[in-house]
């Protein structure tokens, strides 16, 4: 007999539906064909296992299940209940007349319970626009997959009850989640806010600048001067997560198995810090069974890095293009995978090998060596870094100060009121939302200087000695400083506070 049960497969942040087709007949075998990997293969001993320990059995037949389209690699554990449905419908153990209309999912354990798999988020997706009636899927994921409407999904512990529900028409609640009501109940929940921050007022200031026009920030300063401490408060000051961004943001985590046990949605803006072994691979996303690296997992929020200079200088240059187009397309023989990776660069180290700026009497490092430690970072890196913020240690008084800084929630308003006049601004340019993501040709129509700021600007970068590279950014950094102030045009004040965000260009930094 043949039956066909369905299931689903993650390509990139995208799912297609496997149809799982199961035929019994006389002889003796188990045969799976359509291109599975090991963890496929081995369902077979999972299977039999788990259907013994329920009361059911493998059938002493010839078995043959195909995995359709052949044509595409099937991987993971996820399609064990998927197969032992079909093998207990093919064998007449059990009657699923409407099999067909349900989409299946989940790894078996030997005694028939189900452990958590990834990627539901985009599966469940995919099946309601494929028509299915309802989800299938171990309980745990079942959350997550009910922020999709218009599907039933339910949740199970355990393969017995998904053979009750078919066999013996036993109900099962479908989970429901109430989807705005959650994401707007958590929106405004932070682990982090920058009234704990003491001092640093200039630093916190130069955050919600570019908070403000989503410029990548490089944090400069000798240790325990409070950079990680201010990095992590970054994504409190972001603007507050739009749904449709949530819901991107969610499908990335649930493919890469990242997201919390009994999750739904992505509330707030990821903030990811991988350390400075960290791989080429690991942070651009790849492999031979490709997955999205640190860049796609901090989409729509802030990938820290910290101690810049310790990380790999290959593994920093494959960031490049990705900054740019705010994509990531990972290429092999048979297939091409793209990622989203639209993302804040937040970078600290230290001024120089020792930890100290060069005026500081604890500093040990010569000129030779700190300009070999300054160019372990290269210049078209920092090309692509807005805002260079020196910071500074923060005095006794102001860490026995006792009293509270400004907190996240009202820098926020200030940064989500610029962010909301930037994307009227560019509303009708291709791909440009904020600042930062502005060219030569909207620079010469959005941040055009009056005389008394060009020669400010000129007088900068001759006696600044200023690289070229800062131009461009001082515009952009004084365009996102004018919309704080709501300002239509760009002040000469404004062009000041620009200027002061490029520490690493002037002479003397050996970059």
């Amino acid at each position: 007999m043949l039956v066909k049960t369905f299931g689903s497969a993650v390509y990139g942040v995208n799912a297609q539906i496997i149809t799982v087709e199961v035929n019994i007949d006389n002889g003796v075998g188990y045969q799976l064909v359509g291109m599975p990997d090991i963890a496929i293969k081995e369902s077979a001993h999972r299977i039999s296992a788990a259907l013994k320990n329920c009361g059911y059995k493998m059938p002493g037949k010839k078995i043959t299940v195909n995995l359709a389209p052949a044509d595409l690699r099937k991987e993971g554990s996820a399609y064990d209940l998927t197969i032992a449905m079909g093998i207990l419908t093919a064998s007449e153990q059990i009657k699923a007349k409407d099999i067909d209309k349900y989409l299946i999912m989940g790894e078996l354990s030997l005694d028939g319970s189900l452990q958590p798999i990834k990627g539901v988020l985009p599966i469940a997706i995919q099946a309601r626009e494929e028509g299915f009636k309802g989800f299938f899927l171990p309980k745990k994921n079942s959350k997550e997959a009910a922020i999709v409407n218009d599907l039933e999904v339910y949740g199970v512990d355990n393969i017995k009850e998904v053979i009750d529900f078919f066999d013996k028409e036993k109900k099962i609640m479908p989970t429901i989640v109430n989807t705005r009501e959650e994401f707007f109940e958590n929106i405004d929940k932070f682990p982090y806010d920058f009234a704990e921050v003491k001092g640093q007022e200039n630093v916190k200031r130069a955050l919600e600048v570019a908070a403000a026009g989503g410029h990548n920030v490089l944090l400069i300063g000798p240790p325990g001067s409070g950079k990680t401490m201010l990095a992590k408060r970054l994504p409190s000051i972001l603007p507050p997560l739009t749904l449709s961004e949530a819901l991107e943001t969610t499908k990335i985590h649930s493919v890469a198995g990242k997201l919390e046990s009994e999750s739904s949605l992505l509330t707030v803006r990821p903030f990811r810090s991988p350390h400075h072994t960290i791989s080429g691979v690991a942070l651009v996303g790849g492999g031979s069974y490709p997955q999205p690296g640190e860049i796609s997992l901090s989409h729509n929020g802030v990938l820290f890095l910290d101690e810049l200079p310790e990380f790999n200088r290959q593994v920093l240059e494959v960031m490049r293009q990705p900054l740019e187009d705010r994509v990531v397309t990972i290429s092999r023989a048979k297939f091409t995978i793209t990622y989203p990776s639209s993302f804040m660069l937040v970078a600290s180290m230290n001024p120089s090998p020792s930890g100290y700026f060069p005026d500081d009497p604890k500093n040990t490092s010569s000129l030779m060596e700190m300009q070999r430690y300054m160019n372990k970072i290269s210049g078209p890196l920092l090309d692509r870094i807005d805002i260079h913020v020196e910071v500074s240690p923060v005095p006794f008084d102001d860490l026995s100060n006792k009293r509270k800084g400004e907190c996240s929630l009202d820098i926020r308003k200030r940064v989500t009121k610029a962010r909301n006049i930037q994307y009227e601004r560019y509303k009708n340019a291709d791909g440009i939302h904020y600042n930062a993501q502005i060219g030569p040709k909207q620079l010469d129509k959005y941040c055009q200087l009056d005389e008394n700021s060009k020669k400010l600007l000129k007088s900068a970068i001759e006696k600044l000695n200023l690289s070229a590279r800062a131009y461009d950014r001082i515009l952009r950094v004084g365009r996102t400083i004018a919309d704080l102030e709501n300002c239509e045009n760009i002040q000469p004040h404004h062009i000041a506070e620009a200027i002061q965000y490029r520490s690493l260009d002037r002479e003397g930094w050996g970059t």
